[in-house]
């Protein structure tokens, strides 16, 4: 079988998030919970279905970003929908400055993407309190805001669209909303979540779940001298993000679960239960031998890209057609550390450079110059840090640490002993590396 190379090009593309409830992208997923420390999905869906179907819950699901925390929510999303739950999925980096959030600005995002959803499907809302916020904020706005029982979700689309590009207007907006952040969630418990809650029961269906992804994006700087964004909205503010009266699942940054206030962050906002991680595919083993299972999904992973309707075996006497050897791909895969988004982009700046099969020269050029990037942003101080991790496989909770996890120059894994850490591989073949291994170890 030949290669459609249109249809490789696109599937290559790593900002792609595949839909499994889309026909077309099912025959490239590729399951990796068998190396990934068990179904964490499965897991968040059944304390929705199993354990509290009739009680709000709220999940926290996190992850290095681009690991492939939106492939398994949506998946959640087809999983749900297929035993009768309403979900709503959205991004919200597309509603929000990821660099400037408030609560309130979140509780905006949510009763936008609900009250949108539901109104698509025939719903209406009474939106009483949405009213009179708006006519309070249109001074200010200088833009009127008419709402009706149809167009909630236009009247909050309008407000949102108006400030996220202005910062004097969303300070503003914040100012106004934040003393209200009360009066916001009530309204939207009382006036979308419950009356959508009503009508769905009489349309047979389970309950409404919220999926609130990409916040795990906003930006990690600091509002106070001890406290980062992230920090104020998750753990100072936990409590309240957590009351909506529906199912919701938050992504959240994979650092804060190493925060020295992790405790309070899963009490706060978990209620007691601990957040969901997707951790990385492995390569290798903690002791450095090969990890045979998880590079052979690896290896699946991009093999499916190229011919997604080959089954797994087949796949692999066809290699020759992508790749110029098999060590070639497993090359890809090995540098990759098991980060879906990088190995993806990987493979994708080598399509960009020739048609397949890709040659061990091409792939050799752009892991350079993948390396010379990620040498780029790590700073002299942190070699010793990421030499510390390498040695103990565990990671503290302190600061440096965790900018170690966002800058991807380490990455969590999972096995039957639990959890650990290895080092970028990218960065144990820098020269760098090399180097400064050889002085630490005199």
């Amino acid at each position: 079988m030949n290669v459609h190379l249109l249809q490789f090009f696109k599937a290559c593309n790593p900002s792609k998030t595949l839909d499994l409830s889309n026909p077309q992208d099912q025959p490239y997923y590729i399951d990796f919970s068998a190396v990934r420390g068990g179904k964490v999905v499965e897991a968040l869906e059944r304390t929705i279905t199993r354990l509290s179907p009739d009680e709000p819950t709220c999940q926290l699901f996190s992850g290095h970003i681009g690991c492939g925390k939106s492939t398994e929510l949506l998946r959640l999303k087809a999983n749900l929908e297929a035993k009768g739950f309403q979900v709503v999925y959205f991004e919200s980096s597309r509603d929000l400055d990821m660099a400037d959030v408030s609560v309130s600005d979140i509780l905006l995002a949510i009763a936008h993407s609900v009250s949108e959803s539901l109104e698509a499907d025939g719903f209406h809302f009474k939106p009483g309190y949405f009213v009179k916020l708006f006519d309070e904020v249109k001074t200010f706005l200088q833009t009127p805001i008419e709402l009706d029982e149809a167009e909630l979700s236009l009247g909050i689309a309008k407000l949102t669209a108006r400030t996220k590009d202005n910062p004097r207007l969303r300070e503003q907006l914040k100012q106004s909303l934040e003393p209200r952040t009360e009066g916001l969630l009530r309204a939207i418990n009382q006036e979308i979540i419950e009356r959508a809650n009503q009508e769905l029961k009489c349309l047979g269906k389970e309950g409404l779940v919220v999926i609130v992804d990409n916040l795990d994006r906003i930006a990690p700087s600091k509002i106070t001298p001890t406290r980062s964004l992230p920090e104020h909205l998750f753990i100072d503010r936990g409590s309240q993000l957590r009351r909506l009266n529906c199912h919701v699942v938050y992504t959240i940054p994979l650092d804060l679960v190493f925060s020295n206030d992790y405790q309070t962050l899963k009490n706060r906002l978990g209620g007691g239960i601990a957040p969901t991680i997707l951790p990385m595919i492995p390569v290798e083993h903690r002791d450095r031998s090969e990890h045979l299972q998880g590079m052979a999904l690896l290896r699946q992973l991009l093999l499916a890209r190229a011919l997604p309707h080959v089954s797994p075996g087949d796949r692999l006497a066809l290699i020759p057609q992508i790749f110029d050897h098999i060590d070639t791909l497993n090359r890809l895969c090995r540098i990759s550390g098991g980060h879906v988004r990088n190995l993806l982009g990987l493979l994708y700046t080598c399509l960009r450079h020739q048609d397949p099969p890709i040659t061990r020269d091409c792939a050799e050029q752009v892991i350079k110059s993948y390396q010379d990037d990620i040498l780029l942003a790590l700073e002299q101080h942190e070699w010793k840090l990421i030499f510390q991790v390498l040695e103990e496989q565990t990671l503290s909770g302190e600061k440096e640490y965790q900018l170690l996890l966002r800058s991807m120059f380490v990455f969590e894994y999972r096995d039957e002993q639990g959890r650990w850490f290895g080092i970028n591989p990218a960065l144990r073949e820098t020269e760098q590396f090399q180097t400064l291994g050889l002085m630490l170890a005199k």
